[in-house]
């Protein structure tokens, strides 16, 4: 199987060179503001007619090189069809920040050691930092399109990595790890030797709460700066966020190793699950990516020789795991306890759900195993 990651590459251009790939990003950018204006007017978006419409446009009031020209319509292309796809009504797109899509050994090249990248005077070599990213220059990725990004005076490459690697088995599997997602702690794991990890959620919890309270405070001013930096805000949460699930991820396949079966709740309908949550608690319930947390540990457990398989959540944290009692009475949600009303066993409820996720992946083992 496959495994596409985006490697985000610091380049370190001269001044000369900042200044040329300035210019080269506002030309491409007004090159697909001015396809985008003719294709949402005409709504074609056959390429072959888009080049008799706007081919000598872009080369003559641009100043973009033919591969260039060709890219631009690639480029408003690939979103109107999104916004398509999407159920999107037609709407003109607008392209508002400086962007530039490089096509692999037509644009952007890697030769001695330096990125050589197309601009409108030709191409320039730069060098670029492979800090945390040496695994991708080892040569079994292949670079994918690449996107030429300009932030805080910084220049980067977001380059999707492809790589082809083998699909863990089920009969190479050597233990079985139950991972509960929830509020209270981010994650409890459970393994085949009866260890419980818990990666504590009160933190986050707190750090969310500030969060929520600083877009109420901009939402009520409702001005225009207000409103920028609520956006702002927002993107800055998303990191944040997004980075608690790395590294949450990354725990997790460090303490277990390879050839182990994670077993996840398929939370897919958790948003509408959380509708009839009290309204004060509904955006700390409702706005954790517990998807993306999925995702991140999918794909690092197949980097690592590892598989990650997601069932129905249901009575997980209601079941007793000694005597397989379910009730809804069994956990007390306000203090995140289990206590079975049938045999007496307790516990924390998330440590529970994780107990009972393990031995559905033991469950899934069998079955497979049986079937082959």
């Amino acid at each position: 199987m496959e495994i596409t990651m985006t490697a985000k590459i610091k380049i370190n251009p001269t001044s000369e060179q900042m200044n040329l790939l300035r210019t080269t990003l506002d030309a491409y950018r007004s090159g697909c503001n001015f396809v985008s204006a003719l294709v949402f007017d005409t709504k074609q978006l056959a390429q072959a007619k888009l080049h008799k419409m706007t081919y000598e446009s872009l080369r003559s009031l641009f100043s973009l090189r033919s591969q260039m020209a060709q890219s631009v319509m690639k480029t408003v292309i690939a979103r109107y069809q999104s916004l398509k796809g999407n159920g999107h009504d037609w709407t003109k797109v607008q392209f508002k920040k400086p962007q530039y899509d490089l096509v692999w050994n037509r644009d952007y090249s890697l030769t001695k050691g330096l990125f050589s990248i197309n601009t409108l005077r030709g191409r320039v070599k730069v060098p670029f930092e492979t800090k945390g990213m040496e695994q991708y220059f080892d040569g079994t990725w292949s670079f994918g399109t690449a996107k030429l990004a300009n932030k805080y005076g910084k220049f980067f490459l977001h380059i999707p990595m492809t790589k082809k690697i083998p699909e863990a088995s089920e009969q190479d599997i050597c233990q079985v790890v139950g991972v509960d997602m929830g509020m209270n702690f981010v994650a409890v794991s459970y393994d085949s030797q009866g260890k419980t990890l818990f990666f504590n959620g009160r933190s986050i919890k707190d750090t969310r709460s500030k969060y929520k309270h600083m877009r109420k405070q901009l939402q009520q001013l409702g001005t225009a700066s207000a409103r920028r930096k609520l956006k702002r805000v927002g993107q800055r949460e998303n990191r944040w966020m997004a980075d608690v699930n790395h590294r949450v991820s990354k725990a997790l396949i460090e303490r277990y190793g390879a050839h182990t079966l994670f077993v996840v709740e398929d939370l897919t309908g958790v948003r509408h699950a959380t509708e009839r949550v009290r309204i004060k608690d509904r955006y700390e319930t409702v706005s954790w990516a517990f998807y993306q947390l999925r995702t991140m540990l999918e794909y690092k457990a197949r980097m690592n020789g590892s598989k990650v398989i997601a069932v129905d959540p249901r009575y997980t944290s209601q079941t007793c795991p000694k005597c397989g009692h379910t009730k809804k009475a069994n956990r007390n949600k306000k203090k995140h306890t289990f206590s079975c009303k049938a045999c007496g066993y307790t516990s924390n409820d998330d440590r529970i759900g994780a107990i009972n996720l393990q031995r559905k992946g033991i469950e899934y083992i069998a079955e497979v195993t049986a079937q082959a």
